[in-house]
């Protein structure tokens, strides 16, 4: 299998399982010139292609153990740093969920965000939505911020931010554009800075 027909594999998964993947959609391969250009994230097209294996394995895993896992269990993956966030059944499934996606190859960090289930109603999860929907909107419109480099997820008004911010500057807008949402509760990111990961 070529580099390129690997690619086409991984992101015809990925997105056909509805990953919120900046690459989806921006993504152009097979110009005239043969030349693949995707989208401009910060990690850049290893790090791209590397993450979203590790998310195929861990959905792979968890799908073996508990369908209902994969439906309760929000799964963000950047550079190896995998966010978990979600509402589990019980305390046994936030566990194991925790587990598994330790035992996919190239987990490098679990960050554990995972609820227990508190009885949130369909309203409490359409109300998540709706913040997600508009600071992802927020940060597209923002000239300042390259939105594509974020990943956003939001349970119970808490959103969790994760990605890489070009600069403390940037990062700090997307907070504050976070905190402006309405019915948002607070603010915890993740997010590391780019200078960082070049030192």
């Amino acid at each position: 299998m070529t580099g390129l027909s690997r690619l086409w594999t991984l992101l015809g998964l990925a997105c056909a399982a509805g990953l919120p993947l900046a690459g989806c959609a921006p993504l152009v391969l097979g110009t005239a010139g043969g030349a693949a250009v995707v989208a401009t994230q910060e990690r850049g097209f290893g790090g791209f292609v590397s993450d979203t294996e590790i998310r195929a394995r861990i959905n792979h895993l968890w799908v073996q153990h508990s369908l209902d896992m994969t439906n309760r269990i929000g799964l963000t993956v950047d550079q190896g740093r995998v966010l978990l966030t979600g509402r589990a059944a019980d305390p046994q499934m936030r566990l194991d969920a925790v587990r598994l996606t330790w035992q996919a190859p190239g987990v490098k960090e679990v960050i554990n965000e995972i609820q227990i289930d508190n009885g949130s109603s369909l309203l409490d999860s359409a109300t998540d939505t709706w913040i997600s929907t508009q600071l992802r909107s927020r940060i597209t419109f923002d000239a300042n911020i390259h939105s594509q480099n974020y990943s956003i997820d939001t349970v119970d008004g808490v959103v969790y931010l994760m990605g890489v911010a070009a600069s403390q500057a940037e990062l700090d807008r997307v907070v504050q554009h976070a905190r402006s949402v309405p019915k948002v509760q607070r603010v915890v990111s993740y997010v590391q800075l780019l200078s960082n990961l070049q030192g």
